[in-house]
């Protein structure tokens, strides 16, 4: 097998901001950013964090583990700051997917189908930061938990090909979105 990427944490500084866009806004705390016990919490969040990786030899896909609990009943989303980026070798590209189990028992669904991780995005303004947005999408009413620590989506590593006449030159200079800018 070929060695081609390397998952590591995002700096706690980006996971600190990403968590607060995604979980404390205006509207349920103005001085977020200030409030220590709020840093705090999410510091701890950050050192449980674990890295993705195979449940066996034969695995494709390296499981990313939930940095907290959470329900979904059917219709609601969430996002989810992962504290997840991979270095990756030119020419691969790492798929997300929901992990087969929970799209087969609750029809979970990632809210842009398969999350798509090019090489140049490690080298993005947010670190690379890997965020998963994921729907219950149930349509026989089962609501789903994800306890922190569960395996809830998984990655593939996928090698692609580019044709004999691209003569792309343009350089990643953002997130999520940001090469149709």
């Amino acid at each position: 097998m070929k060695k081609i990427a390397q998952f590591q944490k995002v700096s706690s500084e980006q996971f600190y901001k990403d968590w607060v866009d995604s979980f404390y806004n205006e509207d349920k705390n103005s001085h977020a950013e200030d409030d220590n016990s709020i840093r705090e919490e999410v510091m701890a969040i950050y050192e449980r964090i674990k890295l993705p990786k195979r449940a066996t030899v034969g695995s494709a896909g390296y499981d990313f583990f939930s940095p907290l609990t959470f329900t979904l009943h059917p219709g609601e989303m969430i996002k989810i700051p992962t504290g997840i980026r991979v270095r990756i070798d030119e020419g691969w590209v790492l798929k997300c997917y929901p992990r087969s189990g929970l799209g087969f028992k609750y029809r979970i669904q990632l809210n842009n189908t398969v999350g798509i991780i090019d090489s140049d995005y490690y080298y993005s303004d947010n670190e690379g930061h890997i965020f998963c947005k994921i729907t219950n999408d149930s349509r026989e009413n089962k609501s789903v938990t994800i306890e922190e620590g569960t395996a809830f989506i998984q990655g593939i590593f996928v090698e692609y090909g580019i044709t004999v006449d691209d003569e792309t030159e343009n350089v990643r200079n953002g997130g999520l979105g940001s090469t149709s800018k």
